[in-house]
């Protein structure tokens, strides 16, 4: 019996259908992203910041519907803090990222903030940054034996290294105080006794800015989704600055193979196709990574055996002082390959900026920056984004 016309062309328009949304699932970031005349990346297209952004679904903890009280003994504040390791002649540049926190999200919630140091803080320190907010301040001092150079560095290679680096232009390879920083920041910054009875953190610098009123409680947000980690700006880094990060890595993962997660971000972190030149440079690894100036995280990822062992590796290979590694990406291989995918979350609604770069999404909560833009700058700068690559092997959650 022949089938009728109007069914047969449903049938054929639900086959195209099908063929379509197979096509825009396989066909990556080419849909996404900028070409110059040769073909190289150049930039993302059409960037999703762009597009209306509202608050993550699901239910959300309110400061209007709960206790956020300063001193409140049932407050529903978890067991969270802001974190800010910053020198005391960074203060004038402190302060006004401190009001801008404040002001779209803080001054609702009430968490406490913890300040490190190297040296101690000034008294002029604490008296101003308390006065900028209702919530306790906390002043601590890194640890000795967390800040020095440990035993097993030799100073001559790293002086002789720091050469060849600034040669190069590898900002601050001569600064010994940034390896310092990049080692803490790195594995250490949770193992300082202040935080030892807290689980999440949100890492602030100065010079930073928020532009976004939050409404809800971000720390609830990621215990309630058990999120490892939440990230804003996801870049490219100077593959000279990290040659053998991703060698030492795969020294460590061909010994410790059963600690690759299931939901792993592999693909992201070697993809040779946005950047090849970065790839290659970088023996392996794309440099893709999220730019940890904001980070908001579970500590016990990074206390937990599979971080803690990687860490240590990285930390005797020498490559904090002998080469530039950052924590930025040692933070982003160790996610990558550790933790699950899934529990991975770009804050798109939270507006920021970190000079050059920005997250600024297109929503009545936001003022004072342009929906989409992520530079401000030379255009070289836009080719730095590594979202499109993130989309790709990962997604947008």
């Amino acid at each position: 019996m022949a089938v009728a016309r109007p069914i047969r062309m449903l049938g054929a328009s639900c086959i195209i259908l099908i063929l379509f949304l197979i096509f825009q699932m396989n066909k990556g970031p080419t849909s996404i992203i900028s070409k110059g005349p040769k073909g190289e990346y150049t930039g993302i297209q059409n960037d999703p910041l762009k597009e209306p952004t509202g608050e993550p679904e699901g239910h959300l903890w309110r400061a209007d519907e709960n206790d956020y009280a300063p001193d409140s003994a049932n407050s529903a504040r978890t067991n969270a803090a802001l974190i800010s390791l910053v020198r005391n002649e960074e203060l004038e540049e402190l302060i006004p990222t401190m009001r801008d926190l404040e002001r779209t999200w803080n001054s609702k919630f009430n968490y406490p903030w913890i300040f490190f140091n190297d040296k101690p803080f000034t008294e002029e320190f604490k008296k101003r940054t308390q006065a900028l907010t209702k919530a306790k301040c906390q002043y601590e001092q890194v640890p000795k034996e967390h800040w020095d150079v440990p035993d097993w560095i030799n100073m001559d290679l790293f002086r002789e290294s720091a050469e060849v680096l600034k040669e190069q232009g590898i900002q601050y390879s001569d600064k010994i105080s940034y390896h310092q920083m990049c080692r803490w920041n790195s594995g250490l910054f949770y193992q300082h006794p202040a935080l030892k009875n807290y689980r999440y953190y949100w890492r602030v610098e100065p010079k930073v800015q928020f532009f976004c009123d939050v409404d809800y409680d971000v720390f609830r947000f990621i215990e309630d989704r058990n999120i490892t980690y939440g990230f804003t700006i996801n870049l490219f880094d100077a593959p000279q600055s990290i040659p053998t990060l991703w060698p030492e890595t795969k020294k460590f993962l061909a010994a410790n193979p059963t600690y690759l997660s299931d939901n792993n971000m592999l693909d992201w972190l070697t993809d040779d196709q946005l950047r090849p030149e970065h790839t290659d440079a970088a023996n392996g690894y794309s440099t893709c990574h999220f730019w940890s100036n904001f980070e908001i995280g579970d500590m016990e990822f990074f206390r937990g055996e599979k971080y803690s062992a990687y860490f240590n590796h990285l930390d005797r290979a020498g490559g904090f002082y002998y080469e530039r590694w950052g924590d930025a990406p040692v933070h982003s291989i160790g996610l990558g390959l550790f933790a699950d995918a899934a529990k991975v979350h770009w804050f798109r609604d939270i507006g920021y900026n970190h000079i050059p770069y920005y997250n600024c999404p297109n929503s009545p909560k936001c003022s004072g920056c342009t929906p989409g833009k992520f530079y401000a700058g030379e255009p070289f700068l836009a080719k730095e984004d590594c979202r499109p690559s993130y989309f790709k092997h990962v997604g947008a959650h």
